[in-house]
C-alpha cells in the first residue's frame, strides 16, 4: 500500500475522531508531509517507539500506541500462559497524552488477558524499572520520550528482569507490527471497564516507600552530609518532570538542610514552557537553575531529566561562575568516590565490578583497574549494562557496583536496571558533601584524578539528519565508512579499523582481523596513532549520528588540541 493510499485509509477510519480527521484533512495539499507520516511503521527497536505525536502511521498517537502494545502483548502471551500471568508493570511521565497513551496501553493488555499493574499518576522510570523487579512482572512499559522536545513522546518496553527489552524480543514486536493491521488486528477494551473489572491494579504509595527504601540504603557517609549541613547549599530542578518529589524527598532524608528547588520548574507541564529543550545535558538549560543558585550562593546544583533516569550536575568554579561537569566526568567523579566510600565503610564487596559504555571515557577503567575493581565495556544503553551485570553475578565473576554512560546515566545498586536519576541524584549529593568536608569542591578532586590518572578529553557531537532525506543520508554514510575506511584522520594514522556489526578489529600496519567480545551493533570505531579514539554511530531514539572524540594527552589543553583536530572530520561526516 502506497503512503497516499494509507493517508485515505487513515481518513476514511472510523477509528479516528474528528479532531484527528481534521489534522490529516489539513494536510491534504502537502504530499511531503503526507509521505513523512505515512510511508512505513514508525520503527519499533531495542528502545522502543519515539516520534513526534500526531496522527499518522509514523507519529506518536493512541492508535499506534495501542498497534505496539497488541504486538507487545502477542510476544507475552507466546511465552506461555503462566508467564502472561505474572502481568506487566506501565509507568508515564508528564508529557502531553502520556497518561492517554498509557490507560490506552493498559486497556490493550487486559483485552488480551494480561494483568496489569498501572501507576496511578506519572512516576520516574527508574521505578517502573524497580516494579517489574518488585512485583515479578513478566514484562513493563513505560510511556515517555526522556529529555527529547516536548513536541515528542515514546514508549520505552522492559523485560522481566527490570532491563529494557533484549534484541530479539524488540525484533519479535516489529514483526508482529509488521503483520498486524493497526486498526483492525487490535484487541482492546475500555480503560475504566478494566479497572472495574480488577484487571488493571493502580500502583501508588506502598511502591514508592519500598522503592525509596532501597534508594537510601545506598547512603554510604551520612555523617559527612551532617558534618557540613549548616553551610552546604544546593538547587534542583526536575525541568516540570517525575523528579520533582522523589529527588527533593531522598536529599531531605539524606540530611541536605539548604535545598532550593527552582519553583518555576517544580510546576508540572508537558510543554517544558521554561526550556528550549528538557535536557540536562545541555549547560544553557540551567539558566534559571543558575540564576537562584548565584542568589543563595549554592555549591551545588542538580537537574533531572523529565522521566527521571538521567541526571546533571553544576558546581561554582573560582570566578563564581557555575560550570557544568560532563557525563564521562560525572561518571569518573562517582565511581572514584563510591570505590574510597564503600573501602571506608567496609561494605566493596568481593570481586567489585564497574561497567561503561565502549563510548565512555577510558579514565573511568584506568580508575577502576588502578583501584582493584575490574572494568567491561558494553553497547551504548543500559539493557547492555543490566545484561552484563546479570551474567557476571550468576556466573560468580564479581558484583557490579556502578553502571553508567557518558550522557549523565548512572545505575547503582540491585533494584533497578535501568539508568536511575533518584539514587544518582543522591550519591552525587552525599559526594559533594564530602569533598566539601575535605575542604574541596568537585572541580578540585577532578583535577586531583587527572594529576594522579592521565589528562583525558572528550568531546559528543551530534549530526543531525531529520526526515526521509536524513534517514537515507546517515544509511549511506555509514556504509561509505565501512566501503573505504579511514587509514588516517586528520593526518594522524588509524591503527585499528574496529567495526562492532560483524566485531572485527583491522589492524592497518598488518591487515590482521581479530574478533572482538563485542558484536552486532551498527558502531564504527577507529583507534588513532596518537591514543585517540573515535566512535561513529547511529543514535536508536533520534534522527542523528553521534561520533565521540576520546582523547588522552599530556595536559588539559594537549587534550583539547585534539579534540579541535578531529573535530572538523567528523562535523565533515554531514557533508
Amino acid at each position: 500500500m502506497s503512503y497516499q493510499q494509507e493517508y485515505q485509509r487513515w481518513l476514511r477510519s472510523g477509528a479516528l475522531s474528528q479532531a484527528e480527521k481534521a489534522e490529516l484533512e489539513a494536510i491534504a495539499q502537502e504530499p511531503q508531509e503526507i509521505e513523512d507520516r505515512f510511508f512505513g511503521l514508525l520503527e519499533f527497536g531495542t528502545a522502543g517507539l519515539r516520534g513526534v505525536m500526531g496522527v499518522g502511521l509514523r507519529r506518536m498517537n493512541v492508535h499506534v500506541i495501542r498497534h505496539a502494545t497488541q504486538a507487545f502483548a502477542q510476544v507475552i502471551l507466546a511465552e506461555g500462559p503462566e508467564a502472561a500471568a505474572q502481568g506487566v508493570a506501565i509507568c508515564y511521565d508528564c508529557r502531553v497524552h502520556s497518561q492517554e497513551f498509557a490507560q490506552a496501553a493498559a486497556g490493550v493488555m487486559a483485552a488480551n488477558g494480561i494483568p496489569v499493574r498501572l501507576f496511578q499518576a506519572m512516576r520516574p522510570t527508574p521505578e517502573l524499572s524497580f516494579a517489574v523487579r518488585e512485583y515479578g512482572c513478566i514484562a513493563g512499559l513505560n510511556v515517555t520520550a526522556s529529555h527529547n522536545p516536548p513536541e515528542y513522546n515514546g514508549y520505552k518496553v522492559y523485560w522481566s528482569d527490570g532491563a529494557q527489552l533484549p534484541p530479539q524480543h524488540a525484533a519479535a514486536i516489529a514483526q508482529q507490527m509488521e503483520q498486524l493491521d493497526v486498526f483492525d488486528g487490535v484487541r482492546s477494551m475500555d480503560y475504566q471497564q478494566a479497572l472495574d473489572q480488577g484487571l488493571i491494579t493502580l500502583l501508588g504509595e506502598e511502591t514508592d516507600e519500598t522503592f525509596l527504601q532501597h534508594v537510601l540504603a545506598q547512603v554510604n557517609d551520612k555523617a559527612c552530609v551532617a558534618q557540613v549541613a549548616d553551610t552546604f547549599t544546593m538547587v534542583y530542578t526536575p525541568f516540570h518532570g517525575t523528579g520533582y518529589q522523589q529527588i527533593p524527598y531522598v536529599l531531605g532524608q539524606l540530611g541536605v538542610k539548604h535545598l532550593h528547588c527552582v519553583p518555576e520548574q517544580m510546576v508540572i507541564d508537558g510543554t517544558f514552557p521554561t526550556v528550549k529543550s528538557p535536557n540536562p545535558e545541555t549547560p544553557e538549560s540551567f539558566a534559571l537553575a543558575q540564576k537562584l543558585a548565584k542568589e543563595v550562593d549554592a555549591d551545588l546544583i542538580l537537574g533531572s531529566d523529565p522521566d527521571a533516569d538521567r541526571v546533571a550536575i553544576q558546581v561554582k568554579g573560582k570566578d563564581g561562575a557555575y560550570v557544568q561537569i560532563s557525563g564521562n566526568q560525572t561518571g569518573v567523579l562517582l565511581l572514584d568516590y563510591l570505590i574510597g566510600a564503600k573501602k571506608r565503610a567496609g561494605t566493596l564487596p568481593d570481586r567489585p565490578v564497574a561497567l561503561k559504555s565502549l563510548v565512555t571515557t577510558d579514565l573511568a577503567r584506568v580508575v577502576a583497574e588502578a583501584n582493584g575493581v575490574e572494568s567491561y565495556n558494553t553497547f551504548t544503553g543500559f539493557k547492555f549494562m543490566a545484561e552484563k551485570k546479570n551474567q557476571l553475578e550468576a556466573a560468580g565473576q564479581g558484583h557490579v557496583i556502578f553502571s553508567y554512560e557518558e550522557s549523565i546515566g548512572y545505575m547503582i545498586g540491585d533494584y533497578v536496571r535501568d539508568k536511575d536519576a533518584v539514587t544518582a541524584s543522591l550519591l552525587l549529593t552525599e559526594m559533594t558533601a564530602w569533598y566539601a568536608s575535605q575542604g574541596m569542591t568537585l572541580l578540585d578532586a577532578l583535577e586531583a584524578i587527572y594529576q594522579k590518572y592521565g589528562y583525558y578529553g572528550e568531546q559528543t557531537l551530534n549530526l543531525v539528519m531529520p526526515g526521509l532525506e536524513g534517514m537515507a543520508n546517515m544509511k549511506a554514510i555509514m556504509a561509505a565508512l565501512r566501503q573505504t575506511p579511514p587509514i588516517e584522520i586528520a593526518g594522524t594514522p588509524v591503527t585499528c579499523q574496529k567495526d562492532y556489526q560483524d566485531g572485527t578489529a583491522r589492524d592497518t600496519a598488518t591487515g590482521a582481523v581479530t574478533q572482538m567480545e563485542l558484536v552486532g551493533s551498527n558502531v564504527l570505531a577507529y583507534d588513532l596513532a596518537d591514543g585517540t579514539t573515535i566512535v561513529v554511530r547511529p543514535s536508536g531514539t533520534e534522527p542523528k549520528i553521534k561520533v565521540y572524540l576520546l582523547t588522552k594527552g599530556d595536559s588539559h589543553a594537549d587534550c583539547q588540541s585534539k579534540v579541535d583536530r578531529y573535530r572538523t572530520w567528523a562535523e565533515g561526516l554531514a557533508r
